[in-house]
């Protein structure tokens, strides 16, 4: 992924549109969105049939109620959650910190995850209701068609999600192999521990050896040795 760390960009840049729309994980988050928003649609505009005998409704999949509930709650939810993720996705480029970008990436992975699951259930339970669903109970055929599409676009949600664990899952394999999202990593500008480099004194004039002028220390400056007295000759 751009960057080679936990998402696209640099820790704390600007937001970048034209990168986030590119991002894989992005395009599948606003194709969940779009599909979560053709489920509960279809079942709330159309799952719900007029009995013959008075003005109750049923649910067009085989009258259990518990088919129609669960498709509009987990469709509802996931276009929540969809939305939520959309806006990390703008904010993530700001997050300076590497553990709460870490941990971003991390939920990603268990959220997507969850709903794969989620939408894998609902579309069992939808196929199964609709399949032994009685025809008597809608003679004129009302609403079949958002029936079907509401279990097409679970089964389509299940590859969706399980799309966004995957591509959460490698960024978070990119950011743990980079040094710059270690915990262990240092600056080296800010390493005490590096030794300092030996002090060369600016040459006034040109310099053969190229290095500047060293000071060193005379060779008997400080000569600790006591001298012979040596008498003078008169």
């Amino acid at each position: 992924m751009e960057g080679g760390a936990y998402g696209a960009g640099k820790a704390g840049g600007a937001f970048d549109p034209h990168t986030l729309v590119r991002q894989p994980h992005t395009i599948l988050r606003v194709v969940s969105w779009v599909f979560s928003i053709v489920v509960f649609g279809s079942i709330v505009n159309e799952g719900y049939l007029n009995s013959n005998s008075g003005g109750e409704t049923f649910c067009i999949y085989n009258r259990n109620p518990s088919a129609c509930s669960y498709g509009v709650t987990v469709g509802v939810l996931a276009f929540l959650t969809c939305l939520l993720y959309l806006a990390l996705d703008v904010y993530f480029p700001q997050i300076s910190s590497v553990k709460d970008r870490k941990k971003a990436v991390l939920s990603d992975i268990g959220v997507s995850a969850f709903w794969a699951f989620l939408w894998f259930v609902g579309f069992c339970f939808l196929a199964n209701q609709w399949q032994v669903s009685k025809p008597k109970d809608n003679p004129m055929n009302e609403g079949t068609d958002a029936a079907r599409a509401a279990i097409t676009f679970s089964f389509f949600s299940i590859f969706t999600w399980a799309g966004q664990a995957v591509l959460a899952f490698q960024r978070y394999q990119i950011g743990a192999d980079s040094a710059l999202f270690s915990q262990d990593y240092m600056d080296p500008s800010q390493d005490s521990s590096m030794p300092y480099a030996p002090y060369v004194e600016p040459s006034a004039g040109p310099d053969p050896a190229g290095m500047g002028g060293t000071y060193q220390q005379p060779a008997n400056a400080f000569d600790t040795e006591p001298q012979g007295y040596q008498s003078q000759g008169y």
